[in-house]
Order: structure tokens, then C-alpha cells, then sequence
């Protein structure tokens, strides 16, 4: 009788047992395929008008029809029209409110909670900044901010438990809202203005629903996030009881998720603040509109007189609601209601004396010293410096040698070369679908007729990225193996990563004047924090036993970052480039306010002369390509936990 050998199963010879190899492989064969078929079909650079759609006319005729009848129609009558009376009611009680009590009490009880909270050091610390707020001649226009700030985080707050609550207790819900949360969140700021300008028109209701749509992302991310994350053998325990299902939400799933809670409302609170400065472009006014102004007439002192307050107001938030994330201060001060009584009696005392408005002679006119400064700079550091040349000099030479040359060389690409690529950078990092959806967002690009444009704002996406990750990498390596380094640099991320975007516009028009490199240098200031903190995060959660054993064989200290670190790291470093990508492409579409162009100055365009249409099609256009350049350099396990 015959034996049946069982024949060993073919396996893949050399280099494509790996996954990449055989994606590289496929890849080369669709591109020897498809690129002499497309480029013998389209031979030019630019994309086809045949495949280009005119939304003008379609969104003229919208925009026109919401103006014509938002003062007539249902719709906006008994609708909208209510949102808005709503939202200026309420900004206006807060307002009204903070004038009342006065700086006194305002002071007073911003520093009462900061106390009750963190501790006499950040009290101190919280009434510093609103006397500098003071000092700087801005108490006003700060609390326009804040009370715009107050009633914005409220509805955020609101309207992301919400949903964050129907996230964390349904499956479906929750596959239905993770990547319209994630696509939120890759947007920058000002994708969100034109919308609700084309429906609540130019002020404080269109500035307030915009930061509402804003920062309510991740107060909805987070509430999910706390309540699936709860203990299961409290909830089994409480469900043992008896309890309802609503029981158990309120007494088990909500306290449990309570440092996710308050982490979502510091998150909420520090969106909410930078997208309250940017909205002053649609009439939120507050601090935001004098650093708007300022810039609008390149006067770099009164920017930075209403900057500083800006900043002031985000790290005290910023503290504030860390700390109570934090689980606050440590044994609880049975004092605080004689210190509530003290802070109100200060109100009330400020009050009577007619001390509610900041007093004019105690005001420090920063403005000219800084003009002077700054043209002093201008004298004597911004062109002309032996040897290293000057500001404008870097500025000019990296437009010149980078900027031009990366813009020229993607519109000078064919279309359909810059879709191939983007196709295989995405599947190669992530899945085919991952491909798609970024390929099907660039291409929508070019259907909306702003290609050029688009590559524009993308060459200086691509110089700012690469700028932030040298330094990024670098910094956050030496910060990983070195605690000194590491505890000096501590601080100086912290105050970076509290600061508004707008804010970061006022130091480069001083330095560089106005342009796209200074647009780019702000980016990268920006973004720099977060790639720095990530990658150091990462390195230092190396394995430490593959770090002992690399020096057990006598690695060297190169050679054990070189062959151990930065493998093992290799996931957060991809993160840390996705959210440099996400934070460049942010402050670089702002950075049309100072003379970037390109898609930010569409946006801007738009919003200043009225031109609904230009500034829409610019702000989906700035849409897709977040979403391109999310998909690109998005690591595929961050995705896959996402369910992106």
C-alpha cells in the first residue's frame, strides 16, 4: 500500500515573509502599470478641468439665500434665531457679571479657587495674572473672553458628556461617533468659522458655536473613554444590589470615570480658549480681536500687550483644572468657607468703594517700548548682521532654497503622480482603506478646483514637519537620557503647550516679518512641544531589559539609541509625527493672517470681504487635506484602537 507524504507548505522565499516587502512589491507593479497609462492620457502637472467641479455659483446661491432670509424664514425664526438670542443672553449675564463684581472680586475669587483647589502657590499665582491683566491695560477685553470662555465650555462640556454618554454605553453609538470624532479632531480651527457664519452671519453667537463645535471632541472622547473603562467588578458588585441601570450609571460608572471627566473638561477649557482667540476674525472680540488688530496693522506691541493675558488666562485655566484632575490638594482645608466669605467680602468691599473698573492710572503702556524694541530689531538684527546675516535674510533664504523649490516640485508633479504616492504612504503605514480615504480626500481636492493652492499650503506643511521633527527628535532624545535636561525643559513645554495658536503669530511677525517662513516658524514652535514630549515618552518606555541586555554585549551608548531605542520607540515616534502633521497644518492655515497665502488666505479672504463661496470651498479643501495627511501618518495601531 501506497504512503501519502504530506507536501510542506510553500512559504515565501527571503525579504517578502514581510508584510511591507509584498505591499512595496504590489505597489511597484500597479505603478508600472498605471503610470504610463495616465501619463499618456495626462501629460500635464495640473489637474484636468474636466475633472474639476464650480461650486461657486452652487454656494453663492446658498450663502445668498440664508442672507435674504434669515431674518424671515422659520427656520431661523424659531430656530436659530433662538440659539443666537440664547447665546448673546448668556455671554452678556456672564459679562455683566464680572463687571459687577469687579476686579476686585474677580481676583478674589479666582484666587479662592485656585486655593481650594491646588494649593496657596497657584492661588498667588491665579491673582498675578489677573493684576497683570490689569496692569497691561486688557481687564475688559479679558473679560469678554472669559465670559465668552464660560458660557463656550458650559455648552461644550454639555453637549460632549452627552455624547461621550451615549458613546460609553452603547457599542453602536460609539462605532458611529469614533470617526466623526476623529475627523474633528484632525481639522484645523478655522474649518469651523465659515459654516456657522454662513448661518448665524458675523459675532458672538457665530464665534461661541463654532468653539462649541470645536472643543466638545474630546469631552465626548474622554466620557466615553472613563465610563467603558470602569472597574467590572464594581459595576458586577453594584448590579448585585439591585441597582437600576441608571443607579448604577450615577453612583458607580460616573464616579469611577471621574479623572477622565475632569481631564475632558481640561481639554474642553484649553480648545475652547484657543478657538475663542481665533474666532475674534468673526466678531467674538475680547483679547483675541486686539491681537487680531494689532497684527492686521503689524503693531507688535499692542499684539503682544493683549498676548500676555492670553497666555496668563490659559495657564491659570490649564492648572487649575489639571489639578483638580489630579484629585486636587491633599488633605481637604476646612477654611475655605471663612475664605469664601473673605473673597466676597472683597467684592462687595471693592463695590462700595467704586472700585469695579480696573483704575486707568494703574496701567503700564508696554506698547512703545516694544514698537521701539522691535524697531530696533529691525534695525539692526533683521538684515545686515555679519556673518550670520539677519532675520529677514533667514527668512528670505528659507523661502528661497526650501519653501519655493518643495512647492514648485509638487505642482510641477502630475496629479494623478501626487495621488499614487499618497496612495502608497498611506498603505504602507496603515490598510487599503486607509489608502482610499486618503487618496479619495486629496483627489476631492482637485474636484473642488483648489489644487495649487492646496500644494502651496501642503510644501509648507511638509517644510514646517520637517523642521519639527529635527528638532523635535533631538530635543526629546537628549531629554530622555537626561533628567536634568528633562526637568529644566519640563516648564518650558508646559507654558508652550498652554498658549493659544494666534498667540504664536506675535514673536515671528517681530522676527521675520510677514510671509509664509514666518507663517512655517510658527508651526514649528507650536507643534515642537508635543513631538519633544512624545518622543521622550517613548524612549524612556523602552523595555528596560532589552536596554540591560544591549549593554550587557557592550553596546554603546550610540549604538543602544541607534538599535534599541529608536526600534522599540518606532510607535511612538509615528505618533509623534501624526500630531506634529495635525498641529503644523493648524497654525500654517492661520498663518494667511500674516501673508502665508495659499489656502489660509482663501479662508481669510472669505471671512473679510463676505466672499462665502471662495472662503467654503478653501475651508473644505483645508478639511481634506487634514484628513489626508491624518490618514498618512496615522500609526495602523493607534488606527485599529481608534476604529478609524
Amino acid at each position: 500500500m501506497a504512503t501519502i507524504t504530506a507536501t510542506p507548505p510553500r512559504t515565501l522565499p527571503g525579504a517578502l515573509k514581510h508584510p511591507a516587502a509584498r505591499k512595496l512589491l504590489l505597489l511597484a507593479l500597479a505603478a508600472a502599470i498605471l503610470v504610463p497609462l495616465a501619463n499618456a492620457r495626462w501629460t500635464s502637472g495640473t489637474w484636468p478641468t474636466a475633472l474639476t467641479i464650480d461650486l461657486t455659483q452652487p454656494l453663492t446661491n446658498v450663502s445668498d439665500w440664508i442672507i435674504d432670509n434669515r431674518d424671515s424664514h422659520p427656520l431661523f425664526l424659531y430656530f436659530f434665531g433662538h440659539i443666537s438670542n440664547a447665546v448673546v443672553l448668556s455671554v452678556r449675564a456672564v459679562y455683566l457679571t464680572l463687571l459687577t463684581i469687579g476686579w476686585t472680586g474677580v481676583t478674589a475669587l479666582g484666587a479662592l479657587v485656585a486655593w481650594r483647589v491646588a494649593g496657596v502657590k497657584l492661588a498667588l499665582g491665579t491673582a498675578a495674572a489677573f493684576l497683570a491683566c490689569g496692569l497691561l491695560g486688557m481687564w475688559v477685553p479679558t473679560m469678554q473672553t472669559l465670559a465668552l470662555m464660560v458660557v463656550a465650555v458650559l455648552a461644550s462640556v454639555v453637549v460632549g458628556a452627552l455624547l461621550g454618554l451615549a458613546a460609553g454605553l452603547s457599542d453602536r453609538m460609539d462605532r458611529a461617533l469614533r470617526p466623526v470624532l476623529d475627523t474633528m479632531q484632525v481639522l484645523p480651527a478655522f474649518a469651523y468659522l465659515l459654516p456657522v457664519v454662513l448661518v448665524f452671519g458675523i459675532g458672538v453667537p457665530a464665534a461661541v458655536l463654532a468653539t462649541v463645535v470645536y472643543a466638545a471632541p474630546p469631552m465626548a472622547r474622554l466620557t466615553a473613554l472613563g465610563l467603558r473603562g470602569a472597574d467590572k467588578g464594581v459595576l458586577e458588585a453594584v448590579e448585585s444590589l439591585g441597582a437600576t441601570a441608571r443607579q448604577r450609571l450615577l453612583t458607580a460608572r460616573v464616579p469611577l470615570a471621574r479623572k477622565e471627566l475632569l481631564l475632558g473638561l481640561n481639554q474642553t477649557i484649553m480648545m475652547a480658549l484657543s478657538m475663542a482667540v481665533i474666532a475674534s476674525v468673526i466678531g467674538a472680540g475680547g483679547l483675541g480681536d486686539r491681537v487680531y488688530q494689532a497684527l492686521a496693522s503689524v503693531d507688535v506691541g499692542a499684539a503682544l500687550a493683549a498676548g500676555i493675558p492670553i497666555v496668563l488666562l490659559a495657564v491659570v485655566l490649564d492648572r487649575v483644572t489639571a489639578a483638580a484632575g489630579n484629585g486636587g490638594t491633599e488633605h481637604p482645608r476646612a477654611g475655605w468657607p471663612y475664605a469664601l466669605a473673605a473673597a466676597l467680602a472683597v467684592a462687595v468691599a471693592g463695590r462700595l468703594l467704586g472700585r469695579t473698573d480696573w483704575p486707568g492710572s494703574w496701567t503700564l503702556n508696554i506698547a512703545e517700548p516694544v514698537n521701539r524694541a522691535v524697531d530696533w530689531m529691525t534695525a539692526h538684527l533683521y538684515s545686515g548682521v555679519p556673518v550670520v546675516g539677519g532675520t529677514a535674510d533667514w527668512a528670505g533664504h528659507f523661502t528661497t532654497w526650501v519653501l519655493d523649490p518643495v512647492r514648485d516640485g509638487l505642482q510641477w508633479l502630475p496629479w494623478w503622480s501626487v495621488l499614487l504616492v499618497v496612495a502608497a504612504l498611506a498603505w504602507l503605514i496603515g490598510t487599503w482603506r486607509t489608502a482610499l480615504t486618503a487618496v479619495l480626500a486629496m483627489a476631492a481636492i482637485g474636484v473642488l478646483g483648489v489644487w495649487e493652492p492646496a500644494l502651496d499650503t501642503l510644501s509648507q506643511v511638509l517644510a514646517a514637519v520637517a523642521v519639527t521633527l529635527v528638532l523635535g527628535f533631538a530635543t526629546g532624545i537628549a531629554a530622555a537620557r537626561s533628567d536634568r535636561f528633562e526637568r529644566l525643559l519640563r516648564p518650558v513645554l508646559d507654558v508652550f503647550q498652554t498658549m493659544p495658536q494666534f498667540v504664536y503669530l506675535i514673536p515671528v511677525v517681530a522676527l521675520f516679518g510677514v510671509g509664509r517662513a514666518p507663517a512655517v516658524a510658527a508651526a514649528v514652535v507650536y507643534a515642537l512641544p508635543a513631538v519633544v514630549r512624545i518622543t521622550a515618552q517613548g524612549l524612556r518606555q523602552v523595555d528596560p531589559a532589552a536596554m540591560e541586555s544591549a549593554r550587557s554585549l557592550g553596546a554603546t551608548s550610540g549604538q543602544q539609541l541607534r538599535q534599541v531605542q529608536l526600534p522599540l520607540a518606532r510607535p511612538a515616534l509615528l505618533l509623534a509625527l501624526n500630531q506634529g502633521v495635525v498641529l503644523v497644518l493648524a497654525v500654517v492655515i492661520i498663518g494667511g493672517l500674516v501673508g502665508a497665502g495659499a489656502l489660509g488666505y482663501d479662508v481669510v479672504f472669505g471671512l473679510a470681504q463676505g466672499d462665502l463661496a471662495t472662503g467654503l470651498v478653501a475651508g473644505a479643501a483645508i478639511v481634506c487635506l487634514g484628513l489626508m495627511l491624518d490618514r498618512v501618518t496615522q500609526p495602523t495601531g493607534r488606527r485599529a484602537k481608534k476604529g478609524a
